[in-house]
């Protein structure tokens, strides 16, 4: 059976995916990434491409939103320690991370992500694999293939990436890709990014998607296949039909120095497709007042900060949804 969502519930997660992704990756400096050529090195084909900032991410977001409780922000800062030990792999040598994501389907009611992570940085990253076999205690085996070397380490225990998102992690394979680069994933997924070689095999249009933004500590580009789509069943055949014309979805996280900003688009298979999904996420919107309102604070106050400040806009096959919230307000839920 497919997993059912009724439709409140369906505005709801909308309204918490948003405000997830501002609580990841918000910040109240404004820097502008550097541009690079070698942004895709190394990622496989994707079904979608994410680029992190992550100097940004540890030395900027981090601080700036916690800063003011010196317990939260040693706690996250250990998160950071704790897979340097674990892994070998201090995450705060990291200049930007890529990741690419294929979408596999193991059955008709399955969905599963396969993830590597590129990351790059000045970094030596030979010596990071070292590192790696280090730190693991024995727990470690190595694989050659296409000339490199893979470090395989036996993890097996729960923790946060960048410090910042809890991960489950059973085995980490990890490889130098060049000097400054490193795969890092499973076995499979590392191998995939050996093949893909410097030049990568990533779209460059979901390339270009993610990196559109030049000031964003975060952005993507996805394509949306027929095959995720039917995973969904939203409990209603109209906003169904609506969610089935997505064809591609991207989007950046930024900020000012006050506010943290949350853009999302939408390309459809048409402009009548992006108007009809348009007239329903409104519909949603005024739906998620309804449910702010049973919310605790000060988790209210930033759910009713990020839903004042819900504009959805449709542009030819795009619908363009954006938002923002105070630093402020996301300083308040995590103390």
């Amino acid at each position: 059976m497919k997993k059912k969502l009724a439709l409140s519930s369906f505005a709801l997660a909308g309204l918490l995916i948003v405000l997830a992704s501002s609580l990841l990756f918000g910040q109240r400096q404004r820097t502008t990434i550097a541009a690079t050529s070698d942004v895709a090195s190394y990622l496989p084909a994707s079904d979608a491409v994410a680029i992190i900032d992550v100097k940004r991410l540890l030395n900027e977001t981090m601080p700036s939103i916690v800063g003011s409780d010196p317990a939260k922000l040693a706690q996250a800062n250990a998160e950071v320690d704790k897979f340097k030990e674990r892994t070998g792999i201090d995450p705060r040598s990291f200049d930007r991370v890529a990741l690419g994501v294929h979408f596999t389907y193991p059955n008709a009611n399955t969905t599963r992500l396969e993830t590597v992570a590129i990351a790059h940085g000045t970094f030596n990253a030979t010596s990071l694999a070292a590192s790696a076999r280090a730190a693991a205690n024995g727990k470690a085996r190595e694989e050659k293939y296409r000339g490199a070397t893979i470090t395989i380490i036996d993890v097996d225990d729960q923790m946060k990436m960048l410090g910042v998102w809890n991960m489950k992690i059973n085995e980490l394979a990890i490889c130098a890709l060049d000097p400054n680069s490193l795969a890092l994933g499973s076995p499979a997924n590392v191998r995939a990014a050996i093949d893909a070689g410097k030049r990568g095999r990533a779209s460059a249009d979901l390339v270009a998607l993610a990196t559109r933004d030049a000031n964003a500590v975060a952005g993507f580009g996805a394509n949306v296949p027929p095959e995720l789509l039917s995973k969904l069943d939203v409990g209603n055949d109209t906003i169904a039909k609506d969610v089935s014309s997505i064809r591609r979805v991207y989007g950046s996280i930024g900020s000012t120095p006050t506010d943290v900003s949350v853009l999302l688009v939408a390309r459809t298979d048409g402009e009548q497709s992006a108007k009809n999904l348009g007239d329903t996420v409104q519909g949603l919107q005024q739906l998620g007042g309804l449910f702010i309102g049973r919310m605790a604070q000060p988790r209210k106050a930033l759910a009713e900060n990020a839903l004042a400040n819900l504009k959805i806009t449709a542009r030819g096959n795009e619908l363009e949804i954006r938002t923002q919230v105070t630093a402020a307000n996301l300083t308040a839920l995590i103390k």
